[in-house]
């Protein structure tokens, strides 16, 4: 058996696999809480405890940069070391590769089924690919072709600075330059980057906040999800949470036409994370491919640039099998 995780600053997956069966079709998975625990090590011996398995490789995406075998959970604060996991696992390989490399991983074999297509644009064979995922944070990563099968690229560009487009997001910017010694794309680009667009367009732009969403977000644990269900609601009236996922769609659309072009991701931009699949309508209305070819003499190019959201949530945990199983057959 295979063991493979995504691993998350909210959630972590883990799952068996028999690679008979291939990376689509886990044995048996678990999802636990990320912030509950204080180690990979553990949350593995919670998901193994009372199963008698031969395991032969293990492979795990984790949401950060993977350096020397180590990375290092920004929003937990904890830290995942490659040596230590084969040794609790004992001694079996084990692939430790960022989260968005293990999504991008598994692109070439997605199905029909597993996407929305955004724009059907005019892909190039064997051409670049580019991957950005909004979720509790940002992630981006890239594909490039190599010999005869495409390679995935690890990329920390979510915490480059963020570059407003119009004179609104200037605002923003300066807004959080007085709370942030840094403002990256992912402080406004992420579910955390929701919470900060809105809090600046209560506070700075005094758009009202209704006493009854003022109620729900006192009452909920997290409150991007409630901002959002807000937004696409057509029976209430929030325009404080339209115009804050507004301002997100255009910012995201932005950072992923900066990425095609510096990847020239002739091959298609893929949007994954959490929060993409729950509004596919706003996707529709136009703001994000609007922002996307905003790119001066390179709009025409950029408009021919397929782009797709990924509505399969299980990529990163199909990648880092996916990753375990090519070991295996090496």
């Amino acid at each position: 058996m295979i063991l493979a995780g995504d691993i998350g600053a909210t959630k972590t997956i883990l799952a068996l696999f028999d690679p008979d069966n291939g990376p689509r079709f886990p044995k048996e998975t678990m999802t636990l809480s990320s912030a509950a625990s204080d180690s990979l090590e553990s949350m593995i011996e919670v998901f193994l405890d009372g199963k008698d398995v031969r395991l032969e490789r293990a492979s795990f995406g984790v949401a950060g940069p993977v350096l020397d075998g180590q990375v290092l959970l920004m929003n937990l604060g904890w830290r995942i070391n490659q040596e230590s996991l084969v040794d609790h696992l004992g001694g079996i390989p084990v692939d430790l590769l960022n989260d968005l490399a293990a999504t991008a991983t598994f692109i070439p074999e997605l199905e029909p089924e597993d996407i929305f297509t955004l724009n059907k644009g005019q892909p190039i064979k064997q051409g670049a690919i580019a991957v950005i995922a909004p979720g509790t944070g940002l992630g981006e990563a890239f594909l490039v072709w190599q010999e005869d099968e495409y390679l995935a690229i690890p990329s920390e560009g979510s915490d480059v600075s963020f570059a407003p487009t119009n004179a609104l997001e200037i605002e923003l910017l300066a807004y959080l330059l007085e709370r942030f010694d840094h403002v990256s794309y992912e402080s406004v680009c992420s579910g955390l980057g929701i919470m900060n667009i809105f809090n600046f367009l209560k506070n700075q732009k005094k758009l009202q906040e209704p006493t009854w969403l003022a109620e729900r977000l006192l009452d909920s644990d997290d409150a991007t999800p409630v901002i959002i269900d807000a937004a696409l609601d057509e029976d209430v009236d929030c325009e404080l949470c339209r115009a804050t996922l507004d301002l997100f769609v255009s910012i995201l659309g932005a950072e992923a036409g900066n990425l095609a072009l510096k990847v020239l991701a002739t091959g298609g931009v893929y949007i994954g994370g959490g929060i993409p699949p729950r509004i596919l309508s706003k996707f529709s209305e136009n703001i994000f491919l609007q922002s996307f070819t905003n790119k001066g003499r390179y709009s025409d190019m950029l408009s021919k640039i397929p782009v797709y959201v990924i509505t399969n949530p299980n990529l990163g945990l199909y990648g880092a099998a996916t990753l375990a199983m090519k070991g295996l057959s090496q």
